[in-house]
């Protein structure tokens, strides 16, 4: 039996990575605010950038009242992530398989892709320093607000276009990859993979003051007006991310992964191998639990260009490919349902005085209020519940969350298996 109650508060762990929203301008400032960690004093100079609710090693959260963190609770308390999920899970050392975040983006991230578990695992045992555990990361990110990023590979019809009205794009790369793909369109899907694959490397490995000679003159070209037709939906993306990141190689992938544009409900997934780039907006975020991270572009960090360029996917498509449709389950909670085991997540919009019930789960979830107060109650207990209040709940536990005198929004994450 639990030595604690099956629901309880969490403290959150901040991240102050350079590309967050400084000060008060950030959703993760304004929720730890509201969250009640002990010791925080907003900084205006100080990016926040992530706010992490969950188990990761590098970054665990607490327990209120508790000297142990989460993870440790659980190790303590195995039946609060329950049979089913540490059959299907490796849950040693109280381990949850999701990580849960909030992420307030004022500067783009790199480019990037995550690994899946295989490849995590020969990273993590080459280079345990950069790769720092051996799990896999696909993820889901869902606007709080208006959302800008970079992902997954445009069709190659439109990848084509770009190639061919962009000279400064194209003369980055050897003229007999420009040709091959150029003619893949009406190859097989392998062959297109491949001719994609010679595109992005060559581009990725292009010289470097070649690469800030042609970004400068694109660059000036957008200035003065020369952008061609094709070239406007992304011509201030350009712009915006030479600004902040002035040569660098990563500004040319808008010319070959898809620009998306999402409004807040909406969501996206992104698998093992998948390129992107988060580029500005609040978004919720759940991962499988893991830290791990390939970059190639539009970072001051270290590039792993090779492991990029071997593990990505190659697989060209609109955008829409990657949404998640949600789900409604009841007319106050939605559901959103990524294809992957590690996690789901239900979204909770309460008015004034409205209550919801969630029947009993069979594996853990961690939910944290963005909008509003109100009250959690369960067999044995209640927890009053403010913006920034973020709280565990054990499997096999039925909840009630009541909204209080203002609406109430609350996300929750977690796994059945």
């Amino acid at each position: 039996m639990s030595t604690i109650e099956p629901v309880f508060r969490i403290i959150p762990t901040i991240q102050n990575y350079d590309w967050g929203k400084k000060g008060k301008d950030s959703k993760v400032a304004e929720l730890t605010s509201g969250a009640g960690i002990r010791g925080f004093t907003l900084n205006p100079s100080v990016p926040y950038a992530e706010l992490w609710m969950g188990t990761h090693v590098k970054s665990p959260s607490g327990v209120v009242d508790r000297k142990q963190n989460l993870a440790q609770i659980l190790t303590e308390n195995p039946d609060l992530i329950g049979d089913q999920v540490s059959r299907r899970f490796d849950t040693t050392n109280g381990n949850l398989p999701f990580l849960f975040k909030v992420l307030a983006i004022g500067k783009a991230l790199s480019i990037q892709t995550h690994p899946d578990k295989k490849t995590s695992e020969k990273l993590h045992a080459e280079q345990p320093t950069v790769y720092t555990d051996p799990n896999h990361k696909p993820e889901m990110a869902l606007a709080l607000t208006d959302f800008k990023a970079l992902c997954g590979f445009m069709p190659i019809a439109r990848i084509a276009e770009y190639v061919t009205a962009v000279y400064e794009f194209n003369s980055l790369i050897d003229p007999s990859i420009v040709t091959e793909f150029l003619n893949c369109t009406d190859l097989s899907e392998s062959e297109q993979k491949a001719a994609l694959k010679k595109l992005f490397a060559a581009l990725m490995t292009a010289e470097v003051s070649n690469i800030a000679t042609q970004l400068r003159a694109l660059i000036a070209r957008y200035q003065r007006g020369g952008q061609k037709s094709v070239e406007e939906d992304v011509k201030d993306l350009v712009l915006t991310l030479n600004e902040q990141f002035p040569g660098d190689v990563g500004v040319f992938c808008a010319f070959m992964l898809n620009y998306v544009r999402m409004t807040p409900g909406q969501a996206i997934y992104l698998g093992a191998g998948e390129p992107h780039a988060y580029v500005e907006g609040d978004i919720m975020e759940c991962m499988a639990n893991s830290d791990n991270v390939i970059r190639a572009g539009l970072t001051p960090k270290p590039k792993d260009i090779p492991n990029l360029v071997s593990v990505l996917t190659y697989t060209p498509s609109d955008w829409l490919k990657h949404m998640v449709k949600p789900v409604d389950i009841t007319p106050c909670t939605r559901k959103y349902d990524p294809p992957i085991q590690d996690f789901t997540v239900l979204l909770v919009k309460l008015q004034k005085g409205e209550t919801e019930t969630h029947e009993a789960i069979p594996g853990p979830s961690i939910a944290i209020a963005t909008e509003g107060s109100g009250r959690v109650c369960w067999s044995g207990g209640d927890l009053d519940l403010q913006t920034g209040s973020v709280i565990f709940v054990g499997a096999e536990t039925k909840i009630k969350i009541t909204a209080g005198d203002s609406n109430l929004v609350v996300f929750r994450a977690y796994v059945t298996a």
